[in-house]
């Protein structure tokens, strides 16, 4: 996949572009399922295909007050864009001109002229462009566009919400499950595994000033302070990816009750550890796979360390459970 993070780096199309608009964040089902449709697309008018998206996320901007945690940040979005096969990925730096440029002069200026489209994909809830006060309610939705589409000579595809366990997949539904932690019926870190389409996973680096040294020969390793979406804080079935290598894990998201409320921490305890190489500035995937329990303190150091050895009872067996099941 190429990368573009200007509109003048994009090079003058000589065949069809078939592109989508959107934020991505999380690259979820109903994501992927719109760009497998803009890449078989793109193959069938011997064109390519394009995927148009933020950075920041434009809630960042237009919302600074309350700013959204993100799924995936960037450079974990561009990977998994990558993996869906898209062509290229143009990343627009949301600034104030464009935060207020208008549909129709977006439409024109940068979707007819600049990237010349042939196809615009897009899901039937899609908003664009700024729309002031007085103007038309449609002009910024998809009616809108596909409006402009027909006077500026592109097409405009549209989508139904892709359904997953009876329910709308959204990025803003993903980030309510990975924050409640638990539901009525089902776990909600299994429910947005779902509708995701995989784990959920963030990347990180060790917690600084922990005095690593050349190896590392303790199995818990706190993660550096994460900014974006971390799951509900409670104790969860992990993996941790070190570098290069994966290893089963338990891992506490939380204040750490037991030893005050100033002690938030992503702790990993490592299974199946062996001493590694590792610095503050090594690459950390951590997955999340099962939730085991809420957080909670514990009236004695030893009752905290009974309910670590069954959480760790019960990580093993889901390990030992999932590699019986594989085929």
């Amino acid at each position: 996949m190429k990368t573009y993070t200007q509109l003048a780096e994009l090079p003058t199309p000589t065949t069809p572009v078939v592109a989508t608009i959107g934020n991505f964040d999380g690259v979820h089902l109903g994501h992927q399922g719109v760009i497998a449709e803009v890449i078989e697309r793109a193959r069938f008018l011997g064109g390519q295909s394009l995927v148009i998206t933020f950075d920041p996320h434009p809630a960042r901007v237009l919302r600074p007050q309350h700013p959204q945690p993100l799924i995936t940040p960037l450079p974990r979005k561009l990977e998994l864009l990558a993996a869906t096969g898209i062509d290229a990925t143009l990343v627009l730096p949301f600034t104030t001109a464009l935060r207020h440029m208008q549909p129709r002069e977006f439409a024109a200026d940068i979707l007819a002229e600049r990237i010349r489209v042939t196809e615009i994909h897009e899901g039937e809830n899609f908003n664009f462009g700024y729309r002031p006060p007085n103007g038309p309610a449609t002009e910024n939705s998809i009616e809108g566009l596909e409006s402009l589409g027909r006077q500026l000579g592109f097409s405009v595809v549209v989508y139904a919400p892709r359904i997953v366990r009876g329910e709308p997949v959204s990025s803003s539904r993903i980030r309510t499950l990975l924050a409640t932690g638990t539901l009525s019926h089902n776990s909600a870190l299994s429910h947005a595994r779902a509708l995701l389409g995989r784990p959920f996973s963030i990347d990180s680096t060790p917690a600084p000033g922990r005095g690593y040294g050349t190896k590392y020969a303790v199995p818990t390793i706190n993660l550096a302070p994460y900014p974006e979406l971390l799951p509900a804080n409670g104790v969860y079935v992990t993996t941790l990816t070190i570098g290069q290598e994966t290893f089963d894990a338990v891992t506490n998201v939380g204040n750490r009750p037991t030893f005050g409320a100033d002690s938030f921490a992503v702790e990993s305890h490592l299974l199946n550890f062996h001493p590694i190489d590792l610095t503050d500035r090594t690459p950390l995937r951590l997955t999340f796979l099962r939730r085991l329990r809420a957080e909670r303190p514990f009236p004695t150091t030893q009752a905290l360390r009974d309910q670590i050895a069954l959480d760790v009872t019960r990580a093993r067996r889901y390990f030992d459970l999932c590699r019986a099941v594989a085929p």
